[in-house]
């Protein structure tokens, strides 16, 4: 999925619009955009993947930024992993069908584990699983609701049930530009061989460097890169 460390744009959207919220809190998002021009300019700028999150999906259920998807799929020619109100296997294979190359389970695995297995096997390495932590423990529903789960040991029962990766984001630092914590990321990609996804809180290109360090295929970057802190091209050096 990775052949080498890569540096994966954001594309959140809520209401229509490309935000970045702040500790995963609703209503605290800055706006940078429309969707399909943001994603035309990631890639534009060297991008190799977009990563596409539908935020009224997560916190609502229902995927509120399907017509934006679907044209940011047509437009772009890079492969693109979406998240957010993916249900359903139905839901999901839908997705694959337009052209979606992974989708991304949150809520959806956590209720259903062996959902990963059922899309795995008519669509092999097309599920990404994401484990948002707060306070350690994995949350859903928009973040807003505690599983009792604990990361790394989540993440190694969904390799077991297929996940071709797992995207961990650590909701404590996500959108605040404080910087990465190492040891988080390093206790998933310790309990796993499948590729683990970093994401939240990167600020700098020390951030970039420490999430390869602790072993991440790839990291998601928003805020930092709609804020200037660097470029796609200078994070894509590192």
């Amino acid at each position: 999925m990775y052949d080498s460390f890569s540096v994966v744009p954001a594309v959140d959207m809520q209401d229509g619009e490309v935000v970045q919220l702040v500790g995963g809190e609703r209503d605290t998002g800055t706006r940078y955009g429309e969707p399909v021009e943001t994603a035309e300019r990631w890639v534009d700028a060297g991008a190799e993947t977009l990563h596409l999150v539908d935020l009224d999906g997560a916190f609502e259920g229902q995927r509120g930024n399907a017509d934006a998807v679907e044209t940011v799929v047509e437009t772009v020619d890079v492969p693109v992993q979406i998240g957010g109100g993916i249900r359903t296997a139905d839901d999901a294979q839908r997705l694959l069908s337009l052209g979606v190359d992974r989708v991304i389970l949150g809520t959806a695995a956590v209720e259903d584990p062996e959902i990963v297995s059922r899309i795995s096997a008519t669509d092999p390495d097309s599920v990404v699983v994401s484990l948002d932590a707060k306070d350690g423990e994995v949350v859903v529903d928009g973040w807003t609701e505690g599983t009792g789960l604990d990361p790394a040991t989540a993440a190694s029962r969904y390799e077991e049930l297929g996940a071709a990766a797992i995207l961990f984001t650590d909701v404590d630092v996500e959108g605040q530009l404080t910087g990465v914590r190492r040891g988080p990321i390093e206790a998933v990609t310790d309990a796993v061989d499948i590729p683990v996804i970093a994401s939240g809180g990167v600020a700098t290109l020390d951030d970039i460097r420490a999430c390869r360090a602790a072993g991440a295929a790839a990291v998601v970057v928003g805020t930092a890169l709609y804020e200037g802190r660097f470029t796609l091209a200078e994070a894509m050096a590192v």
